[in-house]
């Protein structure tokens, strides 16, 4: 299984899709700083997931939801409707 997610910081309030296999040990990873695009916005929480059979949907899965990042459909995803 692979998951597309969507963290938040704490700090900045700035969102990061992304995609794995594993969502509770990525999200250590961008929380113990070996992620070098999230490392600023330590801490980060989980708000949103999705699960997918195989890691090419979940790819396409990310690289759409970051397509509208921002947009009305990236707000209702992460529970900010506008």
């Amino acid at each position: 299984m692979f998951f597309t997610y969507i963290i938040q910081s704490d700090k900045t309030g700035k969102y990061y899709v992304g995609f794995t296999s594993n969502v509770k040990n990525r999200l250590n990873k961008h929380n113990g700083g070996g992620v070098i695009s999230t490392k600023l916005g330590i801490p980060w929480k989980l708000i949103y997931k999705e699960i997918f059979k195989n890691k090419i949907d979940a790819w396409k899965r990310e690289r759409q939801i970051k397509k509208y990042k921002g947009g009305n459909a990236f707000k209702l995803l992460v529970g900010r409707v506008a």
